[in-house]
């Protein structure tokens, strides 16, 4: 999911550069010097991801990956995501150097967007009283969010280009759902499989406290 340099107006492009140059700004000032491995390679496994794309019109489909970029590094998703956009632009001119702060803001936007439904899961409760199950069915929802907002900021961008791309927003934005259900099981199953292996590595994870033991009638405590 990315544009292509010379499609939008230079005003896009300015808000663009704005919002990532803010975003980033505030984003990096979470990230300490002991995250920079973790960062790293979840920013190569974001920038692989993108390899195989679909051209569709003005855009590009592929699998992204934002939403479970979100969940693992949470606001720290945004300056790797940046870093792999920059590279992308660089290396291979994937996309553009134009367009970085539009691609940025809108594939790093949705992923700071499922780490806000990722983080839900410690206030609501969907379909099971159990902790993994309940963090995994919120997983499919970041990972679809994630997904669905670069999606429509992706056809905001170029429905406020002009008059001639209104079309391919409402395009741009439609192929974008079944890719919303694809990333969002892609995400409740990479979860489910680090929550057997490394829950610890998943942003904002919290482990169940320990079990008390019950005290018997006899003073002696059963677990």
């Amino acid at each position: 999911m990315h544009v292509a340099d010379g499609i939008l107006s230079g005003p896009v492009l300015a808000v663009g550069f704005a919002g990532t140059v803010a975003a980033a700004a505030y984003t990096l000032r979470k990230v300490d010097l002991e995250d920079i491995p973790k960062i790293s390679v979840i920013t190569s496994a974001f920038f692989v991801a993108s390899f195989i794309h679909i051209p569709i019109g003005v855009t590009s489909l592929h699998l992204i990956l934002n939403g479970l970029v979100g969940i693992i590094l949470g606001v720290r998703a945004f300056p790797a995501i940046l870093l792999g956009i920059v590279l992308q632009a660089i290396l291979f001119g994937h996309g553009g150097v134009s367009v970085i702060g539009v691609n940025a803001l809108m594939l790093g936007g949705g992923a700071l967007c499922a780490y806000g439904v990722w983080q839900l899961r410690h206030r609501i409760t969907l379909f099971t009283l159990d902790q993994n199950k309940n963090s995994i069915a919120f997983a499919g929802l970041a990972g679809a969010t994630g997904i669905i907002t670069s999606g429509f900021v992706l056809a905001l961008a170029l429905f406020t280009t002009g008059e001639a791309f209104w079309a391919m927003a409402g395009v741009a934005f439609a192929v974008h759902i079944p890719l919303m259900l694809i990333e969002g099981a892609v995400a409740a199953t990479c979860v489910a499989f680090l929550l057997r292996i490394k829950p610890e590595i998943l942003a904002g994870y919290q482990a169940m406290p320990p079990k008390k033991d019950k005290p018997t009638p006899d003073g002696e405590t059963r677990s």
